[in-house]
């Protein structure tokens, strides 16, 4: 990770990755104005290395009335350290820390840089403010997710979700739900029979992703898929809502469930990820993940929706 340009690597969940985002000082160069909270884009520099990052300030979160305790920088943190864990790592590095308007979420930025930077000082200013829109960070440079299906570009990556046509979701497709697409017309949303995806998707079943949507799905073109935006999980009631409910009620991959293994013994009491955790999250929602865990575990399955909140978001991206 060296030179003066910020890295863009494709390692960019490891203890390396995480140590910089902790140590480096912090710079902020704008604002991403199309998300719901205050979401920076800045770099952080350490010695010779330099890393382009996502910058949360807790400051600029709104509030939501059902998560009460701690907040979203929090959360975002547990999520990447349960991704660390499993060995998947398909959360960038995350961590929690002070940057220049105060203590905040910073993780490891994914994809091309902003085209074009805002104004610093104007982001400064609006720091504490939030705006309408509800794309994630990486949103200004990722790829719109919802599409026809369809051969992807040479330099693009394949496309994971898809609106089609008809009732089946064709050879390499699962299907999600029929969406409505405007003039009385629906279409069959459905996502890409991908491993990548298959592993979030027990991820999400882990932390509780109330939020899962298709502009979170960021994948790159070496054949590494990076999830974002997790502020929305561990909630102790079951919140689960996302696009990656194609294989609801299918039997665990054996790597699932040895990733699930693994999970199981790190959240004992006493274990390091269990501490971790306890500094993040509260006791009950600590137990509450704990028990997501060892229930997979016994099912052997894939969740199916619960039934008592809305099974997917909305809109998709």
């Amino acid at each position: 990770m060296n030179g003066s340009r910020p890295d863009r690597g494709t390692a960019l969940a490891t203890e390396a990755t995480r140590e910089l985002l902790t140590r480096g000082t912090l710079r902020v160069h704008g604002r991403i104005m199309a998300a719901s909270n205050a979401v920076l884009f800045g770099t952080v520099e350490h010695e010779d290395h330099s890393l382009a990052c996502v910058y949360k300030p807790v400051a600029g979160e709104r509030p939501l009335w059902d998560f009460p305790d701690g907040n979203l920088a929090q959360r975002e943190v547990a999520a990447y350290e349960i991704s660390r864990a499993t060995g998947w790592d398909l959360i960038p590095a995350t961590v929690l820390r002070e940057g220049p308007y105060g203590a905040g979420m910073c993780q490891a930025w994914v994809g091309e840089l902003p085209d074009a930077e805002v104004d610093a000082e104007a982001g400064a200013d609006r720091a504490d403010d939030t705006t309408d829109g509800a794309q994630p960070a990486g949103a200004a440079t990722a790829q719109d997710p919802v599409s026809a299906a369809g051969d992807p570009a040479p330099d693009e990556p394949a496309p994971l979700l898809a609106l089609v046509d008809g009732d089946e979701p064709g050879e390499g497709w699962k299907a999600v739900g029929f969406a409505d697409v405007g003039d009385g017309r629906t279409a069959l949303l459905v996502h890409a029979d991908d491993p990548r995806l298959r592993r979030l998707a027990v991820l999400d079943a882990v932390i509780n992703n109330g939020d899962r949507k298709g502009g979170h799905l960021l994948p790159r073109p070496d054949g590494a898929l990076y999830a974002i935006d997790h502020g929305v999980t561990f909630h102790v009631d079951d919140k689960l809502r996302t696009l990656l409910w194609g294989w609801a009620g299918e039997e665990l991959t054996g790597e699932a469930v040895e990733a699930l293994r693994l999970l199981s013994a790190g959240l004992a009491e006493g274990a390091p990820l269990a501490a971790r955790l306890t500094g993040l999250l509260t006791e009950a929602e600590v137990e509450a993940t704990r028990k997501r865990v060892e229930a997979l575990l016994s099912s052997g399955r894939h969740p199916l929706p619960s039934g008592e909140w809305p099974a997917i978001p909305w809109p998709p991206v």
